[in-house]
């Protein structure tokens, strides 16, 4: 019986052209070999699992191979190649700067360059995670990077160029891998299950790219494990199942949902979901990444942009004709504030299912703009069947709701007259309810629950107008003082000049009162809050024509100082209960 050997060993390129995803870097390194314009120290850094170590002993392979074929790969024939092939070359070293990191093993190293090779015309040291030197070794190795001997070339591999030393990157050629794309492992996964004699869904094989994260190794790694669960039939059902990954349906589903408001289904589903065993957090990602996957869907420019197969892409674009822009960009942004107080939260799956409430309210709100809250009340989640065989249930219900209403007018005009109160918002109005006759619930053909017309008079009146009355001085003063408190925080300076101007409102009839302005500038101000302030004095102070005028104050009406005498005999006027208890207690104003 054979030894196995997993994929990501057994279908290890062995040459420039079978390196999947890097046609750029192994472009340039091929041309490099070609014109012989070899560096002395190269790095080779990117993510795990794209091919750095790969292409450093491919490298080292045909810079040192005796009959370079004409597109710049190595022989595979001459002594230098069948000595590399079998493992068994003096003239490549590999390092693991893991495990061998001090200074004694560069030191090591730096003797080895002393030998010149014995086959070929380099010897090549491979240094894999460099980054893992310490510091005492990196100045060790300093020198002999910077002027190695003519025939030593190094080739250093990371996956964190930022621990690398500044003096050690200037000494290098620096050689960027990027990650693998997503159709690229796909298209290597198919050659490999070919030569397996595995049979393959497309589907399938998409599951494993995006698992993998960019990187062939690992996708080679979950394709083996796959393969060994389906026996060969690799099947997207199994695969997911392997995987433990979410299936695509669930956001599918979940969404037709949010678009029904139907929060029932999605609660359910939610926690169909969580039985499974996956992580709420994962599943609130993976829903905000089906709403972006969406909101690309809707441009058919831009739906390459998903990296999914070509069915799953038509069912983005299908559902994404169902679902306005407003309402995705929307759902995006309470999902991504969900992800983020994710971990904080301390009852989690609370958090999630009152982002799925918002996320269904929010699809049912067409006029709003994008990225702002709904400016629609929030639509019931569920609804109470009401029994028609239960009569006096429902004349309590009725009773009772009919009660708290008039409670709660009668504390919103408490609250009012205790409150300042501002003319751009809603005034509180309370609605007088008239109940005549017994209450009687009846189902129609629908089985919608209807009253009885002819015993049921339940009808909305609105206030009857009350008698207008002629102004006060006080409530005048006091209402004007109440409106500028009212003011928002933004129109502060308004508000401190409405009250400095309390004392300079003048009452001319019933109906009509005067404001004396210092300047035309204060004049002019008055002007534009004058609608907003008649509109507030007329509720206030039940008088629906009160009316004022604005007047600069003339030279010769400026105000003078009061005695004491006068100034009381004013206050008098205001409330004639002072003149009453001046009497009672014998005082005198000095």
């Amino acid at each position: 019986m054979d030894n196995y050997i997993v994929s990501a060993r057994k279908y290890r390129p062995m040459s420039f052209d079978s390196v999947v995803g890097q046609q750029a870097l192994t472009t340039t390194l091929k041309n490099a070999i070609a014109s012989e314009h070899l560096a002395h120290a190269y790095l080779f850094c990117g993510p795990r699992g794209v091919g750095k170590t790969t292409c450093a002993r491919i490298f080292a392979k045909t810079i040192n191979c005796m009959n370079r074929q004409h597109d710049g790969e190595a022989c595979n024939q001459c002594e230098s190649c069948i000595s590399f092939n079998e493992q068994r070359s003096y003239n490549i070293i590999e390092l693991d700067a893991a495990s061998n990191n001090g200074v004694e093993d560069i030191k090591t190293l730096m003797e080895q360059t002393r030998i010149p090779p014995q086959v070929g015309k380099y010897k090549v040291f491979i240094i894999d995670e460099v980054h893992m030197l310490s510091q005492a070794a990196f100045n060790a190795f300093l020198k002999t990077l910077e002027e190695p001997p003519a025939h030593v070339i190094f080739i250093l591999a990371t996956t964190e160029k930022q621990k690398i030393l500044p003096t050690i990157l200037s000494r290098c050629q620096v050689y960027d891998f990027k990650r693998m794309e997503i159709q690229d492992i796909v298209s290597h996964l198919q050659q490999v299950a070919q030569q397996e004699g595995y049979t393959t869904e497309p589907a399938a094989l998409n599951v494993i790219a995006e698992k993998a994260d960019g990187g062939m190794r690992d996708a080679l790694s979950i394709f083996d494990q796959v393969a060994s669960f389906c026996q060969g039939d690799i099947t997207y059902s199994a695969t997911i199942a392997n995987l433990n990954v979410l299936d695509y349906n669930y956001y599918f589903r979940i969404t037709e949902y949010f678009l029904a408001n139907n929060i029932t289904n999605t609660l359910l589903t939610l926690n169909d979901i969580v039985n499974r065993g996956f992580d709420m957090g994962y599943f609130i990602t993976g829903l905000a990444q089906h709403f972006r996957n969406m909101l690309v869907a809707r441009d058919p420019q831009t739906i390459s942009l998903i990296e999914a197969s070509k069915e799953i892409q038509q069912q983005y674009l299908a559902q994404a004709q169902k679902c306005k822009s407003n309402f995705i960009i929307r759902a995006m942004k309470l999902l991504n504030n969900c992800d983020l107080n994710y971990k904080q939260s301390k009852n989690k799956r609370l958090l999630v299912e009152l982002t799925l409430i918002e996320v269904a309210q929010a699809a049912q709100d067409d006029g709003e703009s994008a990225g702002h809250r709904p400016a629609k009340i929030l639509k019931p989640i569920f609804r109470l069947n009401v029994q028609s065989n239960d009569s006096a249930t429902a004349n309590n219900h009725v009773a009772n709701k009919t009660t708290q209403t008039r409670t709660n007018a009668t504390s919103a005009q408490t609250m009012t007259s205790k409150a300042p109160v501002n003319s751009s918002t809603n005034n509180v109005k309370a609605a007088r309810f008239s109940i005549s006759g017994s209450i009687k619930l009846q189902r129609d053909n629908n089985g919608n629950t209807q009253g009885n017309g002819n015993q049921t008079n339940i009808t909305t009146q609105q206030q009857k107008p009350k008698a207008n009355k002629p102004l006060e001085q006080q409530r005048l003063a006091s209402e004007w003082i109440l409106y500028a408190k009212a003011l928002p925080q933004q129109e502060t300076a308004m508000a401190k000049r409405l009250i400095d101007l309390e004392s300079n409102l003048a009452i001319t009839s019933n109906d009509n009162f005067e404001v004396l302005a210092n300047n035309p500038s204060v004049a002019e101000q008055l002007k534009q809050y004058k609608s907003a302030i008649e509109q507030h004095l007329r509720e206030r102070l039940d008088n629906a024509n009160i009316n004022m005028t604005v007047r600069i104050r003339e030279a010769d009406e400026r105000k003078r100082a009061y005695s004491r005498q006068e100034q009381f005999l004013n206050m008098c006027g205001i409330n004639p209960n002072l003149k009453k208890l001046r009497e009672k207690l014998n005082l005198d104003l000095s």
